[in-house]
């Protein structure tokens, strides 16, 4: 006999998601996620068995796709049902533990992450750490290897929270190397938007996410492990903090094709989907695209009496961080409700954030965010020439509409 439910508990009524979602979609313009193309989404909708020869072909596609995103020859290549965070963890679970040492190279609230994880394993931490809307210099990080080694050093390519770039990593991977140490790097915001080479910069770790620059489904996570780096996975003592983010049973998924969990099979799909269009696309156009692209909206954002918050140096192109003048707190409501332009906030900083990360780096995008932006920082009382914004905009797409579109 089925027994009745629990009369104390009542059964929700709630509206079906094509009733609780705007008529019309907001364009998502901030740090992530980003729009995904035709292709990726439609691909994300499938659901397939999660064992068996289609999911072996899938997987070994995305290793090779991966590959060559990341610019790398490795063979251990792994996705992660969870965010790029979860990615994180697992670099950090597999190869520190009580006795090891990690330097953290911080510069932002994302790249701080490190340490909380390190720190959660056991492991002997470190940060080295700079002021908002700068980045570790390969200076700094050599006078602190002078004072002692460590196992790891992580650290950003990009700051998504303050919009910064770790433009001397290649320089800061080479010192490590030198002393000794693993090198992991956070490439979520970065990966296909800017120049990574994993395997000639001397990098052992590099992880990301799939809602950012490959414009994929958020929910799944990438990351590679250099030989060397893999050796010292293998040496860990057990147990391990995390089930799940164990990279030698993630591994019986990825190499060996046998069960560990049930892997998101839909993410995989769309993941599949994006790293392909990349390729096809290739890297050398994509950043390109990205370069250009970013460069155009800053453009459009001085020209138009708003100042961005770090300097061109140093300046991140995937995640565009602008100072948001006195008295102007909402804007960003504006332009989600008048424009249906989405834009983010940040993390204790007076900033806003655009992102320009793969399906936002196109020429309608710019055009509608940045008359957005400028209308609704005007209507805040801000002192702003959209006009003006708008022309310089147009002016330095023209010059590299080729790249561009």
């Amino acid at each position: 006999m089925i027994s009745a439910p629990n009369a104390n508990i009542p059964r929700p009524q709630i509206p079906s998601i094509t009733q609780l979602l705007p008529a019309e979609p907001l364009l998502l313009m901030g740090a992530g996620p980003v729009p995904v193309p035709a292709d990726v989404a439609r691909a994300g909708g499938m659901v397939i068995n999660h064992l068996g020869e289609t999911t072996d072909m899938v997987v070994r596609h995305i290793k090779a796709l991966s590959g060559y995103a990341f610019q790398t020859a490795d063979q251990h290549i792994f996705g992660i049902g969870g965010p790029a965070s979860a990615a994180m963890e697992m670099a950090m679970g597999n190869l520190l533990w009580p006795g090891r040492s990690v330097l953290v190279l911080k510069c932002g609230s994302f790249s701080g992450r490190f340490a909380e994880m390190a720190t959660g394993v056991g492991a002997d931490v470190d940060i080295l750490s700079v002021d908002d809307g700068l980045v570790v210099i390969a200076e700094h990080v050599a006078e602190r290897l002078k004072e002692r080694s460590y196992d790891v050093v992580t650290m950003e390519q990009g700051e998504t929270s303050s919009g910064v770039c770790t433009t001397e990593l290649p320089a800061i991977a080479q010192l490590c190397k030198q002393h000794g140490a693993l090198v992991v790097v956070d490439a979520v915001c970065t990966l296909s938007t800017m120049p990574l080479q994993k395997d000639d910069w001397g990098i052992d770790v590099v992880l990301t996410g799939s809602q950012k620059g490959l414009s994929s489904l958020p929910g799944v996570s990438l990351i590679t492990f250099s030989d060397a780096a893999w050796e010292q996975v293998e040496k860990h003592p057990g147990p391990k903090p995390h089930w799940c983010l164990d990279v030698l049973r993630a591994n019986k998924f990825w190499a060996e094709h046998a069960y560990h969990y049930t892997a998101p099979v839909s993410g995989l799909l769309a993941l599949h989907e994006a790293l392909r269009l990349i390729c096809d696309e290739t890297l050398e156009r994509r950043f390109s695209r990205h370069q250009h692209c970013s460069l155009a909206l800053q453009s459009g954002i001085e020209s138009m009496g708003l100042k961005l918050m770090a300097p061109s140096c140093i300046r991140l192109n995937s995640v565009v961080a602008i100072e948001v003048p006195d008295g102007v707190d909402r804007a960003r409501n504006y332009m989600s409700s008048r424009f249906k332009v989405e834009i983010s906030g940040a993390f204790g900083l007076n900033i806003v954030r655009i992102g320009q990360m793969g399906e936002q780096c196109r020429a309608p995008n710019l055009f509608r965010v940045l008359h957005a932006l400028g209308i609704a920082f005007a209507k805040e009382g801000a002192c702003v020439d959209t006009s003006a914004g708008m022309a310089a905009l147009e002016g330095y797409m023209s010059r590299y509409v080729d790249d561009i579109l």
